[in-house]
């Protein structure tokens, strides 16, 4: 039993006075979740089980990444403990693992969480708690939402940001151009009928025509029949791989010869264009932001080349011609540069408002000329995008570095 007598009492009580008019705490442990003296915990979830478990090699990616940077003395002193749980894709499941990571394993904060209904179903919580929530492996035009959810923030131009560059380059090319909008009938989809209006306001009742589809359809084959009877000079497909693959083949079917440009996310040469034909996809637009490692254009680039070396070593049962290794390993190093602009201040607020302080950061694996940019009123960190053009075997980039629309 501890006895506590009154002068004792009165000291403690002065102190804790002083401290007060100081400005001081005691301890710094309640302002800093997630963080000792030698570490910080950063938690996720992801797919390594499920509908989509190819996407979960992202998180083992950055676990190897943190293990080199570890290596190398960590943060500002301190090793990078990563915490990431399979959800299997599932948001019941992600909203089980997201409690687990805040009020039990006590992150700093959450870092490259993957998925559309994943993160919706946990992002409400998340802000509520004031816990960081960083670069998600989302393109949803949403997730840079800063007024609704002010601790969460996207990574990768979104769907949104795309359609903007699309319809920009196709305006440049020809002012007066009418467009066709063939969207997935989600947030994916949606946000290039946005972005679309977002360019051509007004005009957009005018100058488009726009048809929907289910992800459960068969076809969309009745869809792209409907939008050539307008005779439009453009098509953009805003929707998946399997769709923007059976728009390819349609058009080349129908003898129409829009200018096409497809989403990113379906611009695979093995799962989308292969399948339909190189000779059927010819002339087929999409964009890019980070450089293909299985281009030859990159054999002698420094950027390419350390991130090779990197899975070669930390990595070695990863290949390192997938997308996803090259994203993750891009996403990982911007967190560390907001790792180490906190200074050693790793207060939550703090891992936050430098978050919201990315002024044209240059990474070695995006593309020259696109930089990273954020602010407390700009969730967006990626806004710029390159065209590439399906030209003989493969895409070919080309033309400038194109700006989306400033919302």
């Amino acid at each position: 039993m501890v006895s506590i007598n009154r002068r004792t009492w009165l000291t403690g009580a002065a102190g804790a006075g002083l401290a007060a008019v100081a400005g001081l705490k005691p301890s710094l442990a309640d302002d800093t979740p997630g963080v000792t003296a030698t570490e910080i915990r950063i938690g996720s979830t992801t797919s390594l089980s499920g509908p989509v478990s190819a996407l979960g090699v992202q998180a083992r990616c950055q676990e190897a990444y943190f293990k080199m940077l570890n290596e190398q003395g960590g943060i500002a002193g301190r090793q990078i403990k990563y915490i990431y749980y399979d959800d299997a894709f599932n948001p019941a499941k992600t909203v089980e693992q997201v409690r687990r990571l805040i009020e039990s394993d006590n992150v700093a904060f959450l870092f490259n969480m993957l998925g559309t209904a994943p993160n919706s179903s946990v992002v409400k919580y998340i802000n509520a708690a004031k816990v960081p929530h960083l670069f998600l492996s989302v393109n949803g035009d949403k997730w840079g939402d800063y007024k609704t959810y002010p601790w969460t923030m996207g990574f990768a131009p979104s769907a949104r940001t795309e359609a903007q560059v699309f319809v920009k380059y196709a305006l440049s090319q020809n002012k007066n151009a009418k467009f066709a909008v063939l969207y997935q009938n989600d947030d994916l989809g949606k946000d290039f009928v946005a972005g679309a209006k977002d360019v051509l306001g007004e005009r957009f009742a005018t100058a488009a025509v726009v048809a929907s589809h289910e992800v459960t359809d068969p076809t969309i084959d009745s869809q792209i029949v409907a939008l050539r009877g307008g005779n439009p000079d453009v098509l953009i497909s805003g929707t998946t791989a399997k769709f923007c693959a059976q728009s390819i083949r349609k058009i080349y079917e129908l003898g129409w010869k829009p200018m096409h440009f497809i989403a990113s996310g379906a611009a695979s040469i093995s799962s989308t264009i292969a399948p339909v034909g190189l000779d059927k996809s010819q002339g087929t637009i999409s964009s890019a932001y980070v450089k293909d490692v299985a281009d030859p254009a990159w054999a002698n680039d420094p950027g390419v080349k350390n991130f090779l070396a990197f899975m070669e070593k930390y990595f070695p049962d990863g290949n390192p011609k997938e997308g996803y290794n090259l994203y993750a390993y891009t996403v990982a190093q911007v967190l560390k540069i907001v790792l180490e602009q906190c200074k050693g201040n790793f207060t939550r607020d703090n891992i936050m408002a430098q978050a919201n302080n990315l002024k044209d950061i240059e990474v070695p694996t995006l593309l020259p000329g696109i930089r990273v940019n954020t602010s407390p009123t700009n969730h967006h960190p990626l806004q710029q995008l390159q065209l590439q053009r399906i030209e003989g075997p493969g895409w070919l980039r080309f033309g400038e570095v194109i700006q989306g629309a400033n919302l």
